[in-house]
């Protein structure tokens, strides 16, 4: 989702752009001028695997008081790290791999910071400038490859201009709407001689990010606003960018109006306040879909209104006027024309809204939304989330999920991976602050969450850390709990473990007449299931090889012991697998390319929302 800050508000130290004050001169190699770059823009933490052209890096890293380095075991882990770490920290996160198959493994990892606005500055090394374009050993044009899924990205051909790249790579990932900046550094730059003084002298002319909203538009949102009988607050994850939460939870209770957050924005307003409709889109509850269709107003904080939320776009919420705020103008009004477009940094916007608002009440003009909530409050109470407990005694994934998320302590961070595990744990575990739910929106990465979680641990230690996976994300990346294991990193990974790669089971189940082609992951139903057969992989043997406590659930009467057990553990990772029921499904939903009003609460249930309620 569309996920925005304003560098006002940004905790990362960055570099200072004017009142240039001369500084001492070092005399250094290239490759010491980029660790001490490092640690004036005040990263401290960066993961990452050494190869021939970052090398030369690697060597006074290793001196550096400030940078912690953490060896990860694949460069996709990474990546997905340096997001976690960004998401949970709302710091820049940082990664590093060498040239060639190293820095095209990172492609994965910075298209989904990319696609979910997350802060990372992604360093690669390259072989020596005077080689470039000549095919040479572990060469990829690594800045043309990725140049459709950065913010911005720099090669570096000279040791000179390391500093300045580096502050300015800091200074785009982090401001305006975040995103991923790639650093490409030829190794000879990095062996060469150089001097370093810092804050270097940045040359960024053409950017200049709006964050002051036009005072104008803000008033005309603030006169729908108090106008409209059925307005929404559309939240998306620009308002956990923008560090807005306190600013949107005045904005909801001054108005009134009914919140929904997206995927991206879950903790971003409360689950547990009474404003809160719940998460739209193709997997979202009931009345958060159907009160952004039935809508005369939607106020979109920081979203994008990408498909997965709209469903079919030419459906979408029908008799809605649109306010649209984003950092980025050129979100609004890419999918759905906007009647008074904002461009602005999303916690500006809220705040002056607020204040808006407030005149406009002044003026006598308030909101009459009793009616409105009435159907609300009637969609709420007669299609609310759940499920149903399988009827053979195994364990119910929704059940798993829900029992984590209750049995955490508070201030626990969860990092999905992608599926149906991912909408559970949506649905299923309160989030009631920010940067608590971490997960791969706009990309959908298989395999995020082990990583993202090692990344939100190294940069939250004092805080719980569960990954909740799916068994086949978990089989993408699982690598990374050596990692974890070898640098004292004690996440905890709950793998709901159904063996199948279960949304798309599921879309064959509904979509496909039951033909399970190539989503079964174990060896056949005869030989795997609860109590039964020979597991491979063996998830409990592979995580204790990996230096982790290693556990696994089967029974429901097991469920709270097991989970008591995994939290009681801080020492190392725990990894829990929790054997679930196959056949378990995602609802409701909206099927893919069709319209909201086609909303299924559950298989075979289509809301009744009676025939007056679109006048």
């Amino acid at each position: 989702m569309t996920e925005q800050a304003s560098g006002a508000h940004h905790p990362q130290p960055r570099p200072r752009t004017s009142g240039h004050q001369s500084a001492p001169v070092e005399h250094v190699t290239g490759a010491q001028s980029l660790i001490r770059s490092l640690e004036e823009v005040g990263a401290d933490t960066v993961f990452g695997i050494p190869g021939g052209a970052i090398l030369p890096a690697y060597d006074p890293m290793m001196d550096s008081t400030r940078v912690r380095h953490v060896l990860v075991r694949h460069e996709q882990g990474a990546g997905h790290a340096a997001t976690g770490y960004a998401q949970a920290t709302g710091k820049v996160g940082v990664c590093m791999a060498t040239s060639g198959p190293g820095a095209t493994n990172l492609v994965t990892p910075i298209a989904d910071a990319h696609m979910d606005s997350v802060p990372m500055v992604a360093i690669t090394g390259q072989v020596a400038s005077k080689a470039i374009g000549t095919d040479a050993f572990q060469e990829a044009d690594i800045v043309g490859i990725t140049m459709p899924i950065t913010k911005h990205n720099f090669l570096v051909t000279k040791a000179e201009d390391i500093p300045r790249t580096i502050a300015e790579a800091f200074h785009i990932a982090s401001t305006g709407r975040p995103g991923p900046v790639l650093v490409d550094i030829a190794k000879d730059a990095l062996q060469a001689q150089t001097t370093f003084s810092w804050p270097p002298q940045q040359d960024l002319p053409g950017y200049r990010p709006v964050t002051k909203p036009h005072a104008k538009q803000i008033r005309e949102a603030a006169k729908l606003i108090t106008a409209a009988k059925r307005p929404v607050l559309y939240v998306g994850g620009g308002v956990l960018k923008a560090h807005a939460t306190a600013e949107l939870k005045v904005l909801a209770e001054l108005t009134g109006a009914p919140v929904t957050t997206t995927l991206m924005a879950l903790g971003a307003f409360p689950d547990s306040h009474p404003l809160h409709v719940g998460m739209p889109g193709m997997h979202g509850a009931v009345t958060a879909v159907t009160a952004l269709q039935k809508a005369d107003l939607i106020v979109a904080l920081g979203a994008r209104f990408d498909d997965r939320v709209t469903g079919k776009l030419d459906s979408f919420a029908p008799y809605a006027k649109i306010v649209h705020a984003d950092i980025d103008p050129a979100e609004i009004g890419k999918n759905r024309a906007a009647d008074v477009p904002i461009v602005g940094d999303a916690r500006e916007v809220i705040a002056d809204l607020v204040q808006a608002v407030q005149a406009e009440h002044t003026d006598g003009h308030t909101g009459d939304y009793a009616a409105w909530w009435a159907d609300l409050n009637r969609w709420r109470d007669t299609y609310p989330l759940g499920y149903t407990q399988p009827e053979d005694g195994s364990l119910s994934p929704q059940h798993v999920i829900e029992r984590v998320g209750q049995l955490a302590p508070e201030g626990t961070i969860f990092a999905a991976g992608v599926g149906q595990h991912q909408m559970w744990a949506a649905h299923f575990i309160e989030y009631e602050q920010p940067a608590t739910w971490l997960n791969s929106g706009g990309a959908g990465t298989m395999g995020y969450a082990v990583p993202a979680a090692m990344g939100a641990k190294a940069g939250q230690p004092d805080r719980t850390v569960w990954a909740i996976d799916g068994d086949g994300c978990f089989q993408m990346t699982n690598q990374e709990l050596t990692t974890c294991a070898l640098n004292n990193i004690p996440i905890k990974v709950a793998i709901i473990n159904n063996g199948a790669l279960g949304m798309v089971r599921q879309w064959q189940t509904l979509f496909y007449n039951q033909r399970y082609s190539n989503t079964v992951l174990h060896s056949g139903p005869e030989d795997i299931g609860p109590n039964k057969g020979t597991r491979v992989p063996d998830f409990v043997k592979l995580s204790e090889a990996m230096g982790c406590v290693a556990l696994r659930c089967e029974r429901p009467e097991d469920l709270d012991k097991v989970i008591a057990e995994a939290n009681a553990i801080n020492d190392r990772p725990v990894v829990v697998d929790f054997i679930v029921h196959e056949d378990a499904q995602v609802w409701p939903m909206v099927a893919a390319g069709t319209s909201n009003d086609e909303v299924m609460a559950a298989r075979g249930v289509r809301p009744d929302f009676g025939d007056n309620e679109d006048d």
